[in-house]
């Protein structure tokens, strides 16, 4: 609570502030749906934002994009937005995530350097010591101590060992990602000096105890879970990157997620989306301040029989005709999926609504599982399977028309052989 009274009364050149954002997703394809509308509102947003908060530095602590190979729109968006946010004088600091290409990230780079945006794709060969840098204030004068930390691959951190077991490598993994970080740490030591300087590490991985949504995929597959908070380093601020809801971690107030700017599940769309605004004052944490983010694109997940979701969606009449909300309807009546899927369709027609995905209930789900496991291959035909994968995913109408020609070809082509030849 001092931190943050004394914050108040300092002059500005004392108090440090700066955006902690992550897990923007630059080019996500959502159930065929773009998201490019939504990525332009955000950037443009925090651009303002940046100006309205005036903000020291902005760090976008990974997934930058949805893959490795973003389409050419993401990418100038991408672009786009860092040339915009110059005008600010505002630097910007990247790091890369699971989800980034390090050569993606990499190959404009050096242009980026020029518009004082810096990149950090992934960590230097085991002979270099890891690279920290000033974050500088307006005025010039060093604002903090950055350690740039990405998203930590295995093949970068360890070295094959014949017959380990999973618990080894699993042990071997955790305590390499403890030493990258002491040692990032203990550069940021003798970079600072005795100024009063903040330390600042960034990070994309899970952590232990952190929520996640459906949209996030483990990175440590087969080998490490998460990452005790406790082992990070005594940081002032730890801006994480990789989980997309906005928490602190442990219960601490220095260790935090900054959470994905926009819903990248219909099971993230309960909770309000947010950046980061951190607050430093005579070298120390003072506070950090979500900052909710506008939603551009309405998401939103139904539940029920067909009569209670028919009740729920004629609470949408009244809404707004554009942008029409995107819906996840989940059914817990043993109608059948196909007679249902017509039935949403008629009913949402006149609504402004547009469903992405209709299925059935989690449980329901499994008790066909169930049911199958105790058919036999024999009894069923291909396109009985074809079709109970397609129920098992959840295919909507649209997802089902495209593949059923294509499964049909298939099928042709390994019938006819010849032919194909």
């Amino acid at each position: 609570m001092a931190g943050i009274i004394g914050a108040i009364f300092l002059s500005p050149e004392a108090v440090m502030r700066l955006i902690h954002t992550s897990d923007w997703h630059l080019g996500q394809n959502f159930y065929t749906k773009s998201r490019a509308a939504e990525h332009h509102a955000f950037l443009d947003w925090l651009l303002e934002t940046v100006k309205q908060q005036r903000a020291d530095a902005i760090i976008v602590a990974g997934d930058i994009f949805d893959t490795q190979f973003p389409p050419s729109y993401a990418r100038e968006c991408y672009n786009r937005f860092v040339v915009n946010l110059q005008a600010t004088g505002c630097p910007l600091y990247i790091l890369g995530g699971n989800h980034d290409g390090v050569a993606t990230l990499n190959e404009s780079r050096g242009l980026l350097a020029c518009l004082n945006t810096q990149v950090t794709a992934s960590i230097p060969p085991e002979d270099v010591p890891p690279p920290v840098t000033l974050i500088p204030q307006r005025d010039g004068t060093p604002g903090a101590i950055l350690c740039p930390v990405p998203f930590l691959r295995p093949r970068d951190l360890l070295h094959s060992q014949a017959g380990q077991s999973a618990s080894d490598k699993q042990q071997n993994l955790l305590e390499a990602i403890a030493a990258y970080y002491q040692r990032s740490y203990q550069a940021a030591l003798a970079l600072r000096g005795d100024r009063p300087l903040p330390i600042i590490m960034t990070g994309h991985l899970t952590t232990v105890g952190a929520a996640t949504s459906d949209a996030v995929r483990d990175i440590y597959i087969g080998t490490l879970d998460a990452f005790p908070a406790s082992r990070f380093p005594a940081a002032d601020y730890i801006a994480l990157g990789h989980i997309h809801r906005a928490q602190a971690v442990g219960g601490s107030q220095h260790i935090w997620y900054s959470g994905s700017p926009i819903a990248l599940s219909f099971d993230e769309s309960g909770p309000v989306k947010s950046v980061n605004l951190v607050t430093f004052a005579e070298g120390k944490l003072a506070r950090v301040t979500p900052l909710p983010v506008p939603v551009t694109q309405p998401l939103a997940t139904l539940k029920g029989s067909l009569d209670s979701l028919t009740r729920q969606l004629n609470d949408w009449q009244s809404d707004p005709a554009s942008p029409p909300c995107w819906l996840d309807i989940e059914i817990n009546s043993d109608d059948l999926l196909h007679d249902a899927r017509q039935q949403i369709r008629d009913i949402t027609a006149p609504l402004p609504v547009e469903v992405l995905l209709v299925r059935r209930s989690r449980e329901q789900r499994q008790q066909v599982i169930a049911r199958q496991h105790s058919e036999t291959l024999s009894e069923l035909s291909v396109q009985d399977v074809f079709e109970r994968r397609l129920d098992a995913a959840g295919a909507g109408e649209e997802q089902r028309t495209r593949l059923r020609p294509l499964f049909a070809r298939t099928l042709e082509t390994l019938n006819n052989p010849e032919e194909q030849a």
